[in-house]
């Protein structure tokens, strides 16, 4: 990567391993519906403690996956935090349902389990918590929440491979964890995304989901010796190919690593920031381990988080801000969400700055980007 030009917020790592892993399956039989995508799920299984897992061609996909196992469909609603990317809601409106946001608690960006308690309905039939820059949610309250008005828990922790909450991995801690593998993850396929369980019945659904509610794919027809197949309900060709999780495999043999890495950046960063009125990290939580996909900070209100931005940028530092509040887009003002629904969600958006976090890093970037940070408030403030 070069970073002559800006440091990103965000990037990938490639070695000739990942290379070598891709180029061995280009020239095998099996681009797609091939063993690698088993292997893949075996291995991601391994990493996380979940039995079973369902490889899909991205994280979005992983989600709508989850949200057709779990049943969810026209006149049912699911409750999302606010502060998201859009998919976390949009896989609910892709089943017809209907996305209710709920706050998030400020210091964390995490889904306050006091707000999804106040917006619970008769409707209501499942919960999807964020772990919001790798952190895991407050999976106790949720669990307690959601056992006691029968709503399905689901996972999304598109930013969280590798974290861990209370000694236990993601994957494994409720019924349906999601993944991603884009580019600016933990680790990447390229494009790709999973679902992981311990419900053989889930794991099942979604894999006829993935392959247009077909029983059967391509190799498994191909080792039968028949053409016949039936599809079984309405799906979507959601498949991931053999070359994405060669790519897969490659990188998952060097995550442990690259989380460490990613931890001691964040470290860093805490130290630069320590003592600072105008720059403040998000809270850790005792006991979680976080697995920095995002390294967030809120300014200090009398900051122009926007001027904050633009300076950043133009001295070359590619900061970005994660997320506006799904239902402030115009998709969801058009569907007839407004303002005001989740002020804490609404309140940390206009102050909050995603710093350059990605395993290729150095020490002195990351010193770079703190100093140009703590310029760009100063000229700000």
């Amino acid at each position: 990567m070069s970073v002559n030009s800006i440091i990103p917020y965000g990037h990938q790592v490639i070695d000739e391993n990942d290379i070598a892993a891709v180029v061995s399956v280009l020239r095998s039989d099996w681009l797609t519906t091939g063993p690698k995508i088993g292997e893949f799920e075996e291995a991601v299984c391994h990493f996380t403690g979940a039995a079973f897992g369902v490889a899909l061609s991205s994280g979005t996909a992983a989600l709508h996956a989850a949200m057709f196992a779990v049943g969810i469909g026209p006149g049912d609603e699911v409750i999302v935090p606010a502060i998201t990317f859009v998919a976390t809601a949009n896989c609910v409106v892709y089943q017809g349902a209907t996305p209710v946001f709920a706050d998030v608690l400020p210091d964390t960006l995490l889904i306050d389990p006091d707000d999804v308690r106040r917006k619970i309905t008769s409707r209501t039939k499942a919960v999807i918590a964020v772990d919001y820059g790798g952190q895991p949610c407050d999976y106790d309250q949720l669990q307690e929440i959601s056992n006691k008005h029968d709503l399905r828990l689901v996972s999304d922790s598109c930013h969280a491979l590798g974290a861990e909450y209370n000694g236990r991995k993601t994957g494994t801690i409720v019924d349906l964890t999601v993944f991603s593998f884009h580019p600016v993850k933990h680790i990447t396929t390229g494009e790709g995304g999973m679902v992981v369980t311990d419900d053989p019945e889930l794991a099942e659904k979604m894999r006829r989901f993935r392959n247009h509610g077909i029983n059967t794919d391509h190799r498994c027809r191909e080792m039968l010796a028949t053409f016949h197949y039936d599809m079984e309900e309405l799906g979507y060709n959601y498949r991931i190919s053999d070359i994405q999780c060669a790519l897969g495999i490659s990188q998952l043999n060097k995550l442990a690593s690259w989380l460490e890495r990613r931890r001691q950046i964040a470290g860093l960063y805490d130290s630069l920031f320590a003592g600072s009125e105008d720059i403040m990290p998000l809270r850790q939580i005792a006991g979680n381990q976080h697995a920095f996909h995002l390294y967030v900070v809120r300014l200090a209100d009398k900051i122009d988080r926007d001027q904050v931005f633009q300076i950043m940028r133009q001295n070359n530092i590619g900061v970005n801000v994660h997320y506006q509040p799904v239902y402030l887009h115009s998709f969801y003002s058009r569907r007839g969400y407004e303002a005001g629904q989740c002020p804490a969600a609404e309140e940390v958006y206009d102050h909050i700055l995603s710093l350059p976090e990605f395993v290729g890093l150095s020490d002195r970037q990351v010193k770079q980007v703190a100093v140009s940070l703590n310029e760009a408030v100063r000229q700000a403030g």
